[in-house]
């Protein structure tokens, strides 16, 4: 058995499984494409051969995929693995979709805890990466040392939509304020200045205090304008 098994190995999954061994867990790591978890098995993660190996090797799971339904694609055919454990989901989404899933992940007896990462992969492990969290309070407090080694950690409440109705809603507000001070410069995660952008989202989200859903907004029109203008493309791997 290791610590956490994190399930997708993009970017972004990459930068939490090496956040996780930085900290001495014992991680435990599954990609569709085998050949990304090599860099990692060299630090010492533990490369499952199946989604059910990975999860039935934790009990704690972090999934960091494209988008929710790789997701439920990705873990459906092991559902019964998921059973006595924690599901942290850190797929983009919008808050009907994190709801949806926490009920199937529900059913399939695990806690569910959606999650929204405002940072960019190089930022993952230190301090001015927050990440949102919503959805089992019970469970969030049981592992929220463990997701201290990603970064910042705010818990909304919990309800499961509140993580991706905060990213979405504040993060595109926050980008349009920057893009209005910006004189047409693109925050893609490449320019020089990207780094400094998310910090300042980070500094703006980490003020705000969770409100009622219904004061939001957040609707799947404003998810996909938030993912046209997200710091990081392809952020989920």
């Amino acid at each position: 058995m290791s610590d956490i098994t994190v399930i997708g190995l993009g970017a972004m999954g990459t930068a939490l499984a090496e956040a996780f061994l930085n900290q001495g867990h014992a991680v435990t790591v599954w990609n569709r494409s085998p050949a990304k978890a090599e860099a990692l098995a060299a630090k010492g993660a533990i490369v499952a051969k199946s989604v059910e190996e990975a999860v039935r090797s934790s009990p704690l799971i972090v999934a960091c995929l494209l988008v929710y339904d790789t997701a439920r694609e990705v873990l459906g055919p092991s559902r019964d693995a998921l059973s006595g454990r924690t599901l942290v989901n850190l797929t983009n989404g919008t808050p009907e979709q994190a709801r949806a899933m926490s009920g199937w992940a529900v059913s399939q007896g695990a806690s569910y805890i959606d999650g929204g990462i405002m940072a960019v992969p190089p930022m993952i492990g230190g301090p001015h990466a927050l990440i949102l969290y919503s959805g089992s309070r019970q469970a969030f407090d049981a592992c929220s040392g463990q997701l201290g080694a990603l970064g910042t950690s705010k818990f909304l409440g919990e309800d499961a939509g509140l993580a991706p109705l905060y990213d979405i809603s504040l993060l595109t507000g926050h980008v349009r304020h920057v893009r209005g001070r910006s004189a047409g410069v693109g925050i893609d995660g490449r320019s020089r200045n990207s780094g400094r952008r998310v910090h300042a989202a980070a500094g703006l989200l980490a003020s705000v205090d969770a409100r009622p859903a219904a004061e939001m907004g957040g609707t799947d029109r404003q998810w996909r304008s938030h993912q046209q203008c997200r710091f990081q493309p392809g952020h989920a791997g």
